[in-house]
């Protein structure tokens, strides 16, 4: 699995998520329970997680639909 996106924004996750999915690209949301920790604030971040075959296209398909994603390192 590979990091594709971390952000507090649940909007952007699930529209994340159903982009990726709408191309049959596997995705799964890390971190989602650890609201419990922080008393349901929002404050730590989920991690949007793609198998790393599908990294690359996965990205392309964010990116060509204007998702801003941080450079590649």
């Amino acid at each position: 699995m590979q990091e594709i996106l971390r952000t507090n924004d649940p909007v952007l996750i699930s529209f994340c998520t159903a982009m990726l999915q709408a191309e049959d690209i596997e995705v799964f949301v890390f971190d989602v329970h650890m609201s419990v920790l922080d008393g349901s604030i929002g404050i730590l971040p989920r991690r949007l997680m793609v198998d790393r075959d599908e990294y690359a296209r996965a990205r392309k398909v964010l990116i060509d639909n204007d998702v801003d994603l941080p450079a590649e390192v």
